[in-house]
């Protein structure tokens, strides 16, 4: 009889199991796995949303569960309609799309103005309203794990509301707290991939989680080391990053206030308009990040990023100056300020520009030593960098004669045009050796062993002006020079050697391709003459025979 009951028992639970049963979905998984192969990777928040409305639209048609043929009428998903686990998708990637949505708000160039921030704000509430619906379905139709996650989820996007509306901070660090915990918590169980991912969500929720305290005052962060956590990546740090600009362009403008005058080569030049202000003070500050001492570690491909942004920075400022010149009118003592200015931002510009072109060099020239060590490395070729010294060779030329082009000339910009003639030098004499080298890969041994003499020879006459510096600037000139001359000196032993060689080997070449000459040649020539001269014929008389006769 107790047997009977227990068997009775397990059938009424099995049976409740099939009824009820529990979903699971690895929530971050299909998160990230969605979001870096649709579009975040780069930032592309409208690919994104693109690809969450295209999805929902599929899931809508597989489950058939469309809204309807004519009028629009909504259909809700509650607990009953939880069928299968492709319904909780569909309640995933409508919060995803409102998001994505928002996000992409946020991109605009130029931020989103006072209609556009309605609307972002809008949709992120509409992205909360799904995330916690999803939570809540996921608490009763996924396993323990699925809950997790998804309540996890839905913390963040309602610290993510919190963040946009610049209140409740306590709230928003409760929930960011919330989810950081859930992360922590899932990433010390399960396979590896699922650890780094855990791992990498809590990484990108320190940085909100941190700002939230500096906002709440439970924290002496300083302004510096905001800036430093503003420098790492992920979806989830956009918002952070928009945030933090905001309060740096408040900064700015409040330093601007103090900044009167612009110094450069010796010329003091007064600002008046507060967005060239604003401009300049961008470019220095990220100038900072250049010329620290911690610019070598940077890697190149985020200094040119920096140089990017720099540029954009720069040319705001010019913008602002020449719209300025238009409204100066008549006076001419505020157009000749503005005038000198525009010509100093200009200056600057060029400067920066070379910087940029060298790292670009070193960046081609690391790829040319690879090609010796990996031969399945991409790498760039002589013409490349020949190309690269001539773009410099004509950056130093515009700049000097810009900085040349005043009457009354300060000692200052003398020794500026004089610093870059020396540069102009060393970038002719790297120049004549890289086209050397392309020579030299072509075959063409007179040709390259004459352009390693010439280089050389400009490298020795550089050495000779350069010997009596001790200028720590010129001092690494001297150095990358001296390896210039060393390089040019091998490299011409070698086209000599080379090109011996080639001429002991020109009479067995020059024996072969006699031994292979034939009296026959000529005869053969005619033979498939006239074979051609058959075949036309024989064409045409089938022609003839085709015309029907009249």
């Amino acid at each position: 009889m107790g047997k009977e009951m227990e068997t009775s028992a397990m059938e009424i639970d099995e049976k409740i199991t099939q009824t009820n049963p529990k979903f699971s979905i690895n929530v971050l998984q299909l998160l990230k796995s969605a979001q870096m192969q649709h579009g975040l990777r780069h930032g592309d928040y409208t690919r994104y949303r693109r690809y969450c409305t295209a999805r929902l639209r599929r899931l809508y048609k597989s489950l058939k569960f469309t809204h309807g043929k004519g009028k629009y009428t909504r259909r809700t998903i509650t607990e009953s309609t939880v069928s299968e686990v492709r319904y909780l998708h569909v309640v995933f990637y409508t919060a995803e799309r409102a998001w994505s949505h928002a996000m992409e708000k946020r991109q605009l160039p130029d931020g989103p103005n006072a209609r556009q921030r309605i609307y972002l704000i809008g949709r992120l509430r509409k992205a909360v309203k799904w995330a916690t619906l999803f939570s809540q379905l996921c608490a009763t139709k996924g396993d323990s794990r699925t809950s997790l996650e998804a309540e996890a989820y839905a913390s963040y996007m309602k610290g993510s509301l919190l963040f946009e509306l610049d209140k409740n901070w306590d709230t928003a660090l409760m929930n960011f707290k919330s989810a950081r915990a859930v992360y922590e918590e899932l990433g010390k169980y399960g396979d590896l991939e699922n650890q780094v991912l855990c791992r990498e969500r809590v990484e990108e929720l320190e940085p909100s989680i941190r700002y939230c305290l500096h906002k709440v005052g439970e924290s002496k962060i300083q302004t510096s080391e905001l800036l430093e956590i503003g420098e790492m990546e992920g979806p989830a740090l956009d918002l952070f990053k928009a945030k933090l600009e905001a309060v740096m362009d408040e900064a700015r403008t409040q330093q601007a206030a103090s900044m009167t005058e612009f110094h450069w080569l010796g010329h003091r030049f007064p600002i008046s308009n507060a967005k060239t202000r604003v401009s300049i003070l961008k470019a220095q500050e990220l100038e900072k990040d250049l010329h620290s001492s911690a610019a070598d570690s940077v890697p190149a491909e985020k200094k040119l990023v920096i140089f990017d942004k720099v540029f954009a920075a720069y040319q705001d400022a010019r913008s602002s100056i020449r719209t300025d010149l238009v409204t100066a009118g008549n006076a001419e003592n505020v157009k000749d300020d503005l005038s000198g200015l525009d010509k100093a931002v200009n200056a600057v510009l060029g400067q920066r520009t070379i910087e940029r072109n060298q790292l670009l060099v070193s960046i081609a020239k690391s790829k040319l030593s690879r090609q010796r060590d990996d031969k399945g490395d991409k790498s760039t070729k002589p013409e490349g960098l020949v190309r690269l010294y001539d773009l410099l060779l004509l950056n130093i030329e515009d700049l000097t004669e810009l900085v040349s082009s005043g009457r009354d000339r300060k000692p200052e910009e003398v020794a500026f045009c004089e610093e870059y003639d020396f540069k102009s030098l060393v970038f002719r004499s790297e120049r004549c050796f890289y086209l050397a080298k392309s020579y030299s890969l072509a075959g063409k041994r007179t040709e390259a062993y004459a352009l390693y003499c010439h280089a050389r020879s400009l490298a020795d006459d550089i050495l000779r002006k350069l010997q009596s510096s001790t200028n720590a600037d010129k001092q690494v000139m001297i150095q990358e020079v001296k390896a210039l001359y060393d390089n040019c000196r091998s490299n011409i032993c070698v086209e000599h050697a080379a090109g011996i060689m080639e001429d002991l080997k020109a009479p067995e070449k020059l024996s072969k391709g006699v031994s292979t000459l034939s009296l026959n040649g000529a005869a053969k020539k005619v033979n498939l003459l006239m074979s051609v001269l058959v075949s036309i014929v024989r064409k045409k008389e089938r022609l003839v025979r085709k015309i029907p006769s009249r």
